[in-house]
């Protein structure tokens, strides 16, 4: 339908109020990066071009219907001039009057609410709501917009505005189908006239536009317009994957794993996700920050988007993820936004979960491999994220008793554990190797049973999120209450020592050590070590006491039980010592801080080597004396 010609006339017509407070936000407010209103032309006029497109599927009357479909960008440096033409759909007089003096009623109220938010970044916003158009006044001092319509019947018309409070409508010479829009660059602007510049941004938010973009006399594209996410994965090499990767972030390492996803339902998305080979960022890659690159319709709208994974699954997956159901339209309320998003991430992260669990099942191997380098996401995201919880359990993997060399599962564990045992014993420590002389380990030593070792300083958080796997619970080797399996009818338990000389040893340890511990007895337990520490049931576990460490949160530790082993060497020589001997409080000061040492509990591991030289020194005047 023909535009009225009676509203053709030229005269100022004022911009609707909503649209007037957005364009003095973008033309006064401050911008870490200008250059998006580049994106948000380009973007319009692929819009513009796919429109026209499905328009000449059903529909020849158009004009110029052999034209190419492409964007050309020229400039012209001396007059500070940027020209963006397409030969798409085009505009009569009332469709520029209604797509550039209006705002739609929902999305400009959203736009600016979002921009009071602290954490709202213009460069991501602006892409978010569709106000991409008026972006160019950060840059301009004038905008001229030239525009025929496909229809044959409508006339040419020019928009033109100086981003204050009016814009006008005139009729136009125009005889090309499609929009021009010509931007009158201001002074502090003139970079955006160098081609070299132009070509940097098309490379970096508008390479995969699906129609050609030509610079100056170019006749060669400055985009590669085919996304290699897009294509069917059956139709990419592993060549081509891997030149890729290497591409997008500058890393010469093969990555461990890809995953290649284009999904129809609930929602269009395409991605390509990559785990990288290291979990040190590499500091001359291309990718400086954690996060994925976001594109709606093959336009970038985020260079590093963090709201698409868990926070810790970014520390190990990098890649590309673009979808058609983003709302880009003002139209649209943010909510769907918010929704969509919701969805993508759901599915990101269930899919990146299952192709882990597929690589543990299939390819044990490069899953050793990925569990060495990212172990440490898998277990700050079942810290930190109640929903994953349970999810990420199967792919928990440790050393342990009876494989100090092998990654275990929780699966595992109980494969090779006795029918009757219900608990997963672990052991929590520093180090694995302080971890395997431990006198708790005996008793499972002796029993065949096994004990996974916890060395992570996140395992203690860990463990508060899932105190039970499968059924069993987990259980500290280091407790009173070690609910150990019942023994077979050919095992004959271990007596408890109750004699005399154990009733006295176990007295002279209370007298030294008094309200330090809760409690002193001989060990109904296999030792070889001379005694060990236990926590008492309820009291304030191992891991606990870690968590509240690591917080630098102030607790009260819990006085530990002594068991002590009345056949070593040592207590047995303590028998041998009169009661006020030095030696005698020495010696046991010593094993006590030994003991809270080897279980990581010693609050002040320097107060050890003052009882060392006292032990010196007593040992050597004894040898004098003889």
């Amino acid at each position: 339908m023909s535009q009225p010609l009676s509203e053709v006339h030229g005269q100022p017509i004022p911009f609707k109020a909503e649209t007037r407070q957005l364009l003095n936000i973008l033309i006064h407010s401050l911008y870490t990066d200008r250059e998006v209103f580049l994106r948000e032309l380009i973007s319009n006029a692929s819009d513009a071009l796919t429109r026209l497109h499905f328009e000449s599927l059903t529909n020849r009357e158009i004009i110029d219907p052999e034209t190419e479909l492409a964007i050309w960008i020229e400039t012209t440096p001396q007059q500070r001039e940027l020209i963006i033409r397409d030969s798409g759909i085009g505009m009569n007089a009332d469709e520029l009057a209604q797509n550039l003096g209006t705002i739609a009623h929902s999305g400009a109220k959203a736009f600016l609410e979002a921009l009071q938010k602290e954490e709202a970044k213009i460069n991501d916003i602006i892409g978010q709501f569709g106000v991409g158009f008026y972006s160019a006044f950060m840059v301009a001092e004038k905008i001229e917009v030239n525009s025929r319509s496909y229809r044959p019947e409508d006339t040419p018309a020019r928009w033109v505005s100086y981003g204050e409070d009016t814009f006008t409508i005139e009729p136009s010479e125009k005889k090309e189908r499609g929009t021009t829009v010509k931007i009158y660059l201001k002074e502090d602007a003139a970079e955006f006239c160098d081609e070299h510049r132009i070509r940097q941004i098309i490379k970096k938010h508008s390479d995969y536009i699906p129609f050609p973009i030509y610079i100056g006399s170019d006749k060669e594209p400055a985009n590669r317009r085919t996304s290699l996410w897009r294509q069917p994965p059956h139709q990419v090499s592993e060549e081509e994957y891997r030149d890729f990767y290497r591409q997008f972030t500058l890393d010469f390492q093969q990555p461990l794993h890809k995953i290649h996803l284009s999904i129809d339902a609930p929602v269009q998305l395409y991605a390509l996700l990559y785990i990288a080979a290291s979990a040190e960022r590499n500091p001359f890659g291309l990718r400086k920050e954690e996060g994925l690159k976001l594109y709606a319709r093959k336009v970038l709208i985020q260079e590093y988007s963090k709201d698409l994974l868990p926070p810790a699954f970014l520390h190990f997956v990098d890649g590309v993820v673009d979808s058609e159901d983003l709302p880009l339209n003002v139209s649209r309320e943010s909510i769907q936004s918010n929704r969509v998003m919701a969805q993508i991430k759901r599915i990101l992260t269930n899919k990146i979960i299952d192709t882990l669990k597929t690589l543990a099942k299939d390819k044990p191997e490069e899953y050793s491999r990925f569990w060495l380098t990212h172990g440490r996401s898998i277990r700050e995201a079942i810290a930190t994220d109640d929903e994953l919880a349970t999810a990420l359990q199967p792919l928990l993997r440790y050393h342990s008793l009876n494989h100090p060399e092998e990654w275990i599962s929780l699966e595992d564990y109980l494969l090779k554990s006795p029918a009757n045992q219900t608990c997963i014993y672990y052991l929590i420590g520093d180090h694995q190797k302080s971890l395997e002389t431990s006198p708790h380990l005996e008793i499972f030593r002796s029993r065949g049973l096994d004990v996974l070792f916890m060395t992570d300083p996140l395992d203690p958080f860990v463990l508060l999120r899932i105190p039970r796997y499968n059924g069993h619970e987990l259980v500290n080797a280091a407790g009173e209450d070690l609910k150990l399996p019942k023994e077979s009818p050919g095992e004959s338990p271990t007596s408890s020592a109750t004699d005399q000389n154990g009733e006295e040893i176990v007295q002279r340890f209370k007298n030294v050590l008094g309200e330090r511990v809760s409690a002193v007895r001989l060990s109904t337990h296999p030792l070889q070590a001379p005694l060990r520490l236990v926590i008492p049931q309820g009291a304030m576990q191992p891991e606990m006491q870690k968590v509240f460490r690591l917080l630098n949160q102030s607790f009260e530790p819990p006085k530990p039980i002594i068991e002590l082993n009345l056949q070593h060497p040592i207590i047995k020589s303590l028998l041998q010592l009169p009661v006020a001997a030095p030696l005698l409080n020495t010696t046991i000061e010593l094993l006590y801080e030994n003991a809270l040492l080897m279980e990581g509990l010693h609050p002040d591991p320097s107060e050890i080597a003052p009882h060392i030289q006292t032990l010196i020194q007593l040992a050597l005047e004894k040898q004098a004396d003889e």
